[in-house]
């Protein structure tokens, strides 16, 4: 009765929430308290993907969601990003029967690192994609470390691991797991010698605490990284980016597929890689996927094209208080070669917290902006003097930089005049407030 009466307040609750536009963690939240057991109690699918990380869960997740859905499975996942325990309850009961069973060829979960354990306490994944550990939100993930020990209890053992061959911290999941995968990239053209950003956290092994080093770098610490002392190292990829030209936009993976990157950064490279070997594993064949990403553009808002009157814009969204989001965002940028306006926003520091903390703004590499086609750097939001203050440290000249609080004079003052492109850098609190000055394009 107890699991009866939980899934039927959990579909009212979300028919009620999607009328007012909410609903995608509350009434999972009622059905966990009317039945705190009632994920162990469901019937789900044969195949179970989770994904979890630091960074570039939601992008992953959808692009995994449009391949298996492209190959003939019936998917459910958490469209709107609800990815804690509440959320995935919501999700499971809201496309279960009466009975508990839910109707679906893949059940595909989106899991915040911190709270992966609660959510799969009752239930494993079949496969479960770890895609990063990075330096994250200092208020609420303090230390990689510290994160790579909230997520080590949701791991099962008959779970098969899909990880991130170039990561020190996320690829020592595999220690002591026997079904492990592997994704990663090859050497490429736009790799370093040595990690590069304003930090270095892969400077000491995870596993001895020994000095690291590195045959290759393809940004911040992720790349060819070996141990000097206990020999912990990249592992050869199952799947592997074996080609790589951002310049000309193609990918190849595995010698074999070759597609077109609509958004070309060696991030995005990294999500596809995921979303390929979980499709992979999950029996989607290589052609199709080939199919689906190539030239794929996000759905989810991280990107968005838009024009400000005779500018050509491209929205770049960062999670909060995220450095390695934002440098790659800033990459994305430096790499592009028609003169430009970068507007940078933060008018919000996190979605959650309300400490006005703005340290991690001198995490971010905002050097990477001083190059010669950025012709300009337009600092908005509440937090624009602090932006202010980190650009002061750079080399890029202050006549370059103009300062404008307020969002909707900093969009008015690229209106009226030029057309050279934009670039906006912000994070998802503030992604509407620019969105609402400018024409979204299709």
């Amino acid at each position: 009765m107890k699991k009866f009466l939980a899934i039927v307040v959990c579909k009212l609750g979300r028919a009620v929430g999607k009328l007012v536009g909410k609903g995608s963690s509350m009434p999972g939240k009622f059905a966990l308290k009317l039945c705190p057991d009632i994920l162990a109690r469901v019937q789900l699918p044969e195949h179970i993907i989770a994904v979890t990380g630091s960074n570039g869960k939601t992008s992953t997740v959808e692009m995994i969601a449009a391949i298996l859905r492209a190959a003939g499975k019936t998917v459910v996942y958490n469209e709107e990003g609800s990815n804690q325990i509440e959320g995935v309850t919501t999700l499971v009961l809201t496309h279960a029967d009466l009975t508990g069973r839910v109707r679906a060829d893949v059940l595909l979960i989106e899991s915040d690192e911190r709270y992966a354990a609660q959510s799969f306490r009752y239930f494993h994944p079949t496969e479960f994609v770890i895609t990063n550990l990075y330096r994250d939100q200092l208020t609420r993930n303090g230390h990689p470390e510290w994160v790579y020990d909230a997520i080590l209890p949701a791991i099962h053992p008959e779970t098969e691991l899909l990880l991130n061959a170039d990561d020190p911290l996320s690829s020592c999941f595999a220690r002591g797991h026997e079904k492990v995968r592997w994704f990663g990239l090859d050497r490429c053209p736009t790799d370093t010698d040595a990690p590069t950003g304003v930090y270095h956290d892969g400077a000491y092994c995870p596993v001895c605490h020994a000095p690291m080093e590195y045959d290759y770098v393809h940004y911040n610490h992720i790349g060819a990284f070996r141990c000097t002392k206990c020999g912990h190292k990249k592992p050869a990829a199952d799947f592997a980016a074996t080609a790589l030209d951002l310049e000309r936009g193609t990918l190849t993976i595995d010698n074999a597929v070759t597609v077109q990157l609509a958004f070309r950064s060696i991030y995005n490279v990294y999500n596809i890689l995921a979303a390929y070997a979980a499709c992979r594993c999950a029996g989607a064949a290589a052609d199709t996927i080939a199919g689906v990403i190539n030239n794929y553009m996000l759905k989810n808002g991280r990107m968005q094209r838009f024009t400000l009157g005779a500018h050509r814009g491209m929205l770049l969204t960062s999670k909060h208080e995220n450095s390695i989001a934002y440098d790659t965002n800033l990459r994305y940028i430096r790499s592009a070669h028609g003169p430009c306006t970068v507007l940078v926003i933060v008018d919000a520091v996190s979605r959650k917290y309300f400490t006005s903390e703005t340290s991690w703004l001198w995490d971010i590499d905002f050097g990477l902006l001083n190059c010669p086609h950025v012709e300009r750097v337009v600092l908005s939001g509440r937090y624009c003097n602090d932006l202010a203050e980190r650009f002061a440290f750079t080399d890029i000249p202050r006549e370059r930089i103009v300062i404008r609080p307020e969002i909707p004079a900093a969009a008015e003052l690229l209106k009226s005049g030029g057309d050279e492109d934009v670039y906006v850098v912000t994070c998802f609190s503030d992604r509407d407030k620019i969105l609402s000055q400018v024409v979204k394009e299709a």
